[in-house]
């Protein structure tokens, strides 16, 4: 049986979509393993934040680590779902996707997981 020890999500800058008054970041979430291998759960994740010249001063590595921490979900409730009912739905899927791999993780265990954000050199650098 495979073990999930954390989750990892993984920010980069998309340097085609970025300027001085836009910042557009891509973010990768990810189920580490116990055996040192990882199953990417998220890949078509991220946001993009727009602003006057420099908007790159008035973003921070604690900004980044939580934008991106929300963007891999679970999403705020909509069509009447309550936010317990959308955190059911997120983490019972990643869970199947993980379970399909041969990790036998609950949902609820999946969600209790360290999770840890991981910004790029590139996205380091343009925030400065």
């Amino acid at each position: 049986m495979t073990v999930v020890t954390r989750l990892v999500t993984y920010t980069d800058l998309d340097a085609d979509a970025t300027s001085a008054r836009q910042l557009s970041v891509s973010a990768r979430l990810e189920a580490v393993l116990a055996d040192g291998g990882t199953v990417v759960l998220l890949d078509d994740r991220g946001w993009s934040a727009s602003g006057p010249p420099g908007v790159a001063s008035m973003s921070s590595v604690e900004d980044i680590d939580a934008t991106a921490r929300m963007v891999v979900g679970p999403d705020e409730p909509f069509d009447g779902m309550t936010q317990e009912q959308m955190a059911a739905g997120h983490w019972g899927h990643l869970a199947g996707i993980l379970g399909e791999r041969g990790a036998d993780v609950s949902a609820q265990e999946l969600a209790r997981l360290p999770h840890d954000v991981v910004l790029s050199d590139r996205l380091r650098a343009w925030i400065g």
